[in-house]
């Protein structure tokens, strides 16, 4: 039997919202960001997906620390919405629902919904682990997007 739940979380960045989008939905740059992630391969493009990828990341239960490795597609990107989903064996999918909505006073509000699925047993665990991680990156991802919309000068 699966189990649903979601989390959501809001960031606020002055950046343009094509590179929000730019930065969001490419996920190589994801490892800059994700803390669990530590490595991402582009894999060609599955069905109806913009771009596919095969994710590693390192996890932790108990004394024990171990690699998984997914598959995640990237179904919308344009500059004010993006669509992800990520499948792992067994059973678990992540849906990433991501909204982008500039602000009257020249902020980007970035606005995203997880909703995580997975069998009964790995449910708390994953979903611990998926907050916590989206959580993480959350707190990264207003300055890794100020500073992709305003590079510093070459030195």
């Amino acid at each position: 039997m699966l189990r649903r739940d979601t989390f959501s979380y809001t960031v606020q960045a002055r950046c343009s919202a094509a590179d929000a989008a730019a930065l969001l939905s490419d996920l190589t740059r994801q490892g800059e960001l994700h803390p669990l992630i530590v490595d991402v391969r582009q894999l060609p493009p599955r069905p109806g997906a913009l771009a596919s990828y095969a994710i590693s990341d390192r996890l932790v239960a108990g004394p024990l620390r171990f690699r998984t490795t997914y598959q995640a597609d990237v179904l919308t990107s344009d500059d004010d919405e993006i669509v992800m989903v990520a499948r792992q064996w067994p059973a678990t999918t992540v849906h990433n629902h991501t909204r982008l909505r500039p602000e009257s006073d020249g902020l980007l509000r970035v606005d995203v919904e997880i909703t995580l699925s997975a069998p009964a047993p790995l449910f708390r665990y994953a979903f611990r682990q998926a907050r916590a991680a989206h959580l993480a990156l959350a707190s990264r991802l207003g300055p890794a997007l100020e500073l992709a919309s305003n590079p510093p000068p070459p030195a």
